[in-house]
């Protein structure tokens, strides 16, 4: 035998109720059903009550649409012949007559409230039962409860009794009210809040059913709201405290109390779906097996509560505090959520439903008026606009490490947490944050702990040019790679050119960027976008900046202040003044998150991330020796008999090889910049002005305008071209060499021969030494490309992957 409980939104409808009858009819089992009112109904009811209390007929406008919504019901249902037409009728007659009675008392009591609550559960199960084809049972003949209207407390030895009488030898299909029972005088009253799921569970145990099964329109527990977190999924199996622990925090799929007889009798509860059948739903049982590569299971929230904290030395070592907060909290009916104390015993925090507050305020300061006026107790401070977020999970006592996982997770994605709360069981941990910062905790919470199928990255990207167009091709093509094999999804969430500025908290689809970015309303402003930025408060957030401006460079602080990443191509920050760039390093630090410029030096190749590795494992870097501008490699490895020095640049240019104007390269502090932030990231204190940089082209060429470089650089040609003929003579090669060695840096124009490891390189390549402790005979060499757009945005993808750990 089963029991199914039918909620108000599953019976909200004719054709929502056609669905129930095609579930119960495909049972194999014997059932009893127990229905809730039409949805809404209840609400209808006691808000023509309470209009009722006031002395007027305001009743009858809820009346009448509580009639003509059971009307229309019936007439879909039965096509007109509505067979029990008159009995719903007479109930109805019998709601009316109350209804004006309470009118002419002017009042409403507990007792009058009971009697009318129940009238859509009276109504519905008549409508079903006969829709259905069955037996229809009188919960209220069956239940017996005390006389405490409202929320009456069962006598389940007289209850269950009653049950097994009235369902003994029972085959086929039954329908039963919730909600409603009656004293021992016969008089109505109601099973309080989740009444039919209270009905539901009573029955079940009472007559030790295999299974109740509770159908409602979600899919079961959820690992999270799905409102906010888009890839929460349905959990296939809680245990009993769990499916408690997640129904206190605000999943409301069930009401804890409720299910308490059917605990005591270890009955599994299903979750089930009225308008999704197929879907397995939630099992609730006493034991689950569960992995321990999971070890929460889910997590909830609550919103809409105010954190009330008592302080003051007069407590410490106080006996009777807590006590004495709590039954002044009681007597005025605050329900306390949460509550944490500090183990020095000077200040007990209690969260609260927003609603309650004044109550509270004033019960806590009557109690402890003595205390506040002498000054032991200080002033109730009073914290507004905060949630309750709680991780539930019988394997947390299993686990070590849970704890710190969570807190230093949200700790790094910049969520301060107010007051925490865990009970020795460890199967619960719960914390306060303010309301603003929900969104990004569960989220941040929801993919830390994997119940998420893959992570986000979400990319704010400023500069779309060559190397961020180059960026976002990269990562279109990599899109649907890295979710299925890394399960890594990396969002475009914010994307600014010179002119406009786009943000989509979903996503940006990559292909579409370009038009969209044309046509968004947002005119583009550095601050704007930093501000647009820290008020979507997203989770695992990074900036990514492709450009080559101060003024971006200006803004890291803040962003890293705000907790979100930075992935930069940009020079300027890490060889600006050594106390700012100090300063970036040690905010990204203290905050946990990201400073990554790979590409800063070297383009793509791993240049910087291998100098970490050899500091951070203990090598001392002696000499760093580095061919480090593409161009500047171009140009001489192109320069021959037939192509002259002029030419070369006007390529390099032509190529993409240099900058718009290539002064900026053949001045070389390209190179010492670079120079510069490998030597700072070696562990020395270097600034720019420390750098010697040995010129190959003439200053007066630097001071002119382009147009007069370009017409001043051929006069250079033949003098190059007379010195290359002799360093091909002797088998040489001009290389401009980056060097740093004793605390002093310099770039400059070299000569090497062929057994230089600088010879070789070929193209716009890169070649970087390092001379350590450890790779002192034989220095580490690392080559490849340094120059171009597509390699630059690779080393900025690699950045990003780095920023998701994955």
């Amino acid at each position: 035998m089963k029991v199914l409980k039918f909620g108000g939104t599953s019976v909200g409808s004719a054709t929502n109720i056609k669905k129930v009858k095609e579930i119960v009819l495909s049972q194999n089992d014997d059932v009893i059903v127990v229905v809730s009112a039409l949805g809404g109904i209840t609400d209808k009811i006691l808000t023509a009550a309470n209009n009722a209390a006031t002395g007027t007929s305001d009743f009858h406008t809820e009346l009448t649409e509580i009639r003509q919504r059971h009307h229309d019901t019936m007439h879909e249902l039965f096509n007109g012949n509505e067979p029990i037409r008159e009995v719903v009728e007479k109930l109805l007659d019998e709601l009316e007559q109350i209804l004006t009675g309470i009118t002419l008392v002017g009042e409403l009591t507990a007792k009058t409230l009971d009697r009318i609550a129940g009238i859509g559960e009276r109504m519905s199960s008549q409508i079903i039962a006969a829709f259905i084809g069955a037996e229809r049972k009188d919960s209220s003949l069956l239940i017996q409860t005390d006389s405490n209207f409202g929320k009456a407390s069962v006598d389940f030895q007289v209850t269950i009794k009653n049950i097994k009488e009235e369902f003994a030898g029972f085959k086929g299909i039954a329908v039963a009210p919730g909600f409603i029972s009656k004293n021992s005088k016969g008089e109505f009253t109601t099973l309080g809040r989740g009444g039919s799921d209270f009905t539901a569970a009573i029955i079940a145990a009472a007559l030790d059913v295999e299974v109740l099964e509770i159908w409602t329109d979600v899919n079961g527990f959820m690992t999270a709201d799905p409102r906010v977190i888009r890839k929460a999924y349905t959990i296939p199996e809680l245990t009993y405290s769990e499916a408690m622990e997640l129904s206190h925090f605000g999943a409301k799929v069930i009401y804890p109390p409720t299910i308490l007889p059917v605990y005591q009798k270890g009955i599994p509860i299903l979750i089930k779906n009225t308008f999704e059948p197929e879907n397995p739903g939630t099992r609730i049982v006493k034991d689950v097996r569960n992995g321990f590569d999971r070890p929460i299971k889910g997590i909830s929230s609550i919103s809409g509560i105010t954190l009330l904290t008592m302080q003051g030395i007069g407590m410490v070592g106080v006996t009777g505090i807590s006590m004495r907060l709590f039954t002044a909290l009681a007597k005025v009916n605050v329900n306390v959520i949460l509550i944490s104390q500090a183990s020095s015993e000077n200040s007990i925090s209690v969260a609260i439903e927003e609603k309650m507050l004044s109550k509270a305020e004033q019960a806590i300061c009557e109690e402890f008026e003595k205390e506040i006026a002498s000054g032991q107790v200080n002033k109730i401070d009073i914290e507004k606009e905060v949630s309750v977020v709680a991780i539930v999970g019988e394997n947390m006592k299993k686990t070590t490490g849970v704890a710190g996982k969570l807190f230093s997770t949200i700790g790094r994605n910049g969520v301060n947490i107010i007051a925490i709360a865990q009970g020795a069981s460890e199967l619960n941990i719960s914390w306060v944050v303010k309301n603003e910062e929900l969104r990004k905790t569960l989220n941040v919470v929801h993919e830390s702990f994997f119940l998420s199928e893959f992570m986000e990255l979400n990319i704010f990207l400023m500069g779309i040019g060559t190397v961020g167009g180059n960026l976002l091709q990269q990562l279109k093509q990599q899109q649907e790679k890295l979710l299925k094999e890394k399960h890594l999804r990396v969002k475009l969430t914010g994307v600014a050119n010179s002119k406009k500025m786009l943000f989509e908290r979903e996503g940006i689809d990559i292909s579409e960027f370009r038009d969209k970015l044309a046509q968004a309303e947002k005119t583009s402003s550095l601050q704007g976008f930093v501000d647009e930025m820290k008020d979507m408060n997203i989770y695992n957030s990074v900036f990514v900046d492709c450009t080559a401006s101060d003024n971006v460079a200006s803004v890291y602080k803040e962003i890293l202040n705000a907790n979100i990443a930075i992935v930069t191509a940009n020079k300027v920050a890490a060889s600006s003044d050594y106390e700012n760039y100090a300063e970036l390093k040690r905010i990204a630090k203290r905050k946990g998150v990201k400073f990554l410029f790979e590409t800063n030096v070297g383009a793509g190749l791993p240049i910087i991330n291998t100098l970490n590795d050899l500091v951070n494992s203990g090598d001392r870097i002696l000499k760093i020796e580095a061919v480090l501008s593409g161009t500047l490699n171009y140009i001489f490895n192109t320069i021959s008999e037939d192509i002259p020095l002029s030419k070369t640049i006007l390529m390099a240019k032509e190529e993409g090889y240099s900058e718009p104007d290539p002064r900026i390269d053949l001045s070389g502090v390209d190179v010492a910049r670079k120079i510069l932030i490998l030597a700072r990231e070696s562990g020395y204190r270097i600034e720019m002005e420390d750098i010697s940089i040995k010129r190959f082209v003439p200053d007066t060429l630097f001071d002119g305008t382009l147009d007069e470089f370009w017409e001043g650089v051929p006069a250079l040609d033949a003098a190059f071209e007379a010195e290359r003929k002799k360093l091909v003579a002797e088998n040489k090669k001009w290389r401009f060499v980056a060097r740093f060695e004793n605390g002093k840096a310099e770039a400059g124009l070299e000569v090497v021969d062929a057994s230089h490891p600088f010879y070789d390189l070929e193209g716009s390549n890169n070649l970087v030494m390092y001379t350590t402790e450890r790779y002192h005979e034989f220095p580490m060499l690392i080559k490849g490309y340094g120059a171009g757009a597509s390699v630059t945005a690779a080393g900025v993808f690699a950045d990003l992957i780095k920023v998701s750990n994955i």
